[in-house]
């Protein structure tokens, strides 16, 4: 099979991933081997080719939203069929026994498994996944609408949930990529004002088009108090700006794997009020099955550009630029 490989952490300009050519791996007991159709593109694999997250392994197929079918079952795996078409996300794994999984927090499990950076991902023509992390999907759906909803969708409706969003609330977004432009149409559905700020023409008109109540620059001020907001950008100015616009109560949810810093800010301003500050880290087996089960419902289509898997590094190059609206996804066929 073909594979997309990282050896070697490097900038997005130099091509850090490598197609080769290596051996269709065997699924183990409470594994299936996936035949992959596409897998999307995530920023969280620009923090990994530059090794801004460190690197587990010594060479890696990274990608973690993916799109397959079952190619083979690994020993008495019984909760999927050969053929059957399932999906595959960021947390790839849990140990389901330390104190977090008891809890039901399993997105922050003490010991996880990470599609695409402990263990490969999507960027192949085939690849290994646990059974129970894989996510039913779609049959009539196109690939590459399924594939960005397997991430970006899906930790998208956990900040929301992490915001705690409710109907018709007035809600912020800052930034607007592959997750914001999912996540506007799950807060239409709940009959929410969204205000998004955001750089870039694109973005901005991108916003407006899938109904945005106000669109402004990355750190503008809207012209009401918000309920709750989400930051998509790793920016710690960002954050500040959306806490700046909380009414008493509010919370910011704070959706990035890796953030540059928080500036000084003032307690009495921007905090006092029971104002609050929260992390989005992950997302769990529950927030897949329910975002991809509201998405089919309410016909949420993301916009999207293909690349081939041989153009991959062009895929996540589009990605560090910005010069899409909406997601990549890689082809894998």
């Amino acid at each position: 099979m073909r594979a997309a490989v990282l050896r070697h952490i490097a900038p997005i300009e130099e091509n850090p991933l490598h197609l080769e050519d290596l051996p269709i791996p065997e699924p183990a007991p409470g594994q299936v081997l996936l035949k992959v159709e596409a897998c999307g593109v995530c920023r969280t694999d620009l923090h990994i080719t530059s090794g801004e997250l460190k690197p587990i392994l010594a060479a890696v197929t990274p990608g973690h939203q993916i799109v397959g079918r079952i190619e083979k079952l690994g020993g008495s795996t019984i909760i999927l069929k050969q053929g059957e078409r399932v999906g595959v996300s960021w947390l790839g794994g849990t140990d389901g026994t330390c104190t977090l999984c008891r809890k039901g927090m399993e997105n922050i499990c003490d010991h996880p498994t990470f599609t695409g950076y402990s263990v490969n991902g999507g960027y192949a023509e085939y690849t290994l996944a646990r059974a129970d992390f894989c996510v039913p999907l779609s049959e009539e759906t196109p690939a590459r609408d399924l594939a960005p909803l397997l991430c970006a969708g899906i930790i998208g409706f956990r900040s929301l949930r992490v915001a705690e969003v409710k109907p018709g609330d007035r809600v912020g977004l800052f930034g607007f990529g592959a997750s914001a432009h999912l996540a506007i149409d799950v807060l239409k559905h709940w009959g929410c004002e969204v205000y998004v700020a955001t750089r870039g023409a694109s973005h901005q008109q991108l916003a407006r088009d899938l109904g945005a109540t106000w669109v402004g620059e990355a750190t503008e001020r809207p012209p009401v108090q918000l309920d709750s907001a989400v930051t998509f950008a790793p920016s710690g100015d960002v954050v500040i700006a959306a806490l700046a616009l909380l009414r008493k109560g509010g919370i910011v949810a704070i959706n990035a794997i890796h953030l540059d810093r928080i500036p000084q800010f003032d307690y009495d301003t921007l905090l006092w009020g029971e104002r609050q500050l929260r992390s989005v880290a992950n997302m769990t087996r529950a927030d897949a099955h329910d975002f991809v089960k509201l998405a089919v419902d309410i016909g949420i289509k993301p916009r999207t550009t293909v690349f081939p898997l041989d153009q991959v590094n062009e895929a996540l190059a589009a990605v560090y630029n910005e010069t899409i609206d909406g997601a990549a996804v890689v082809l894998c066929q």
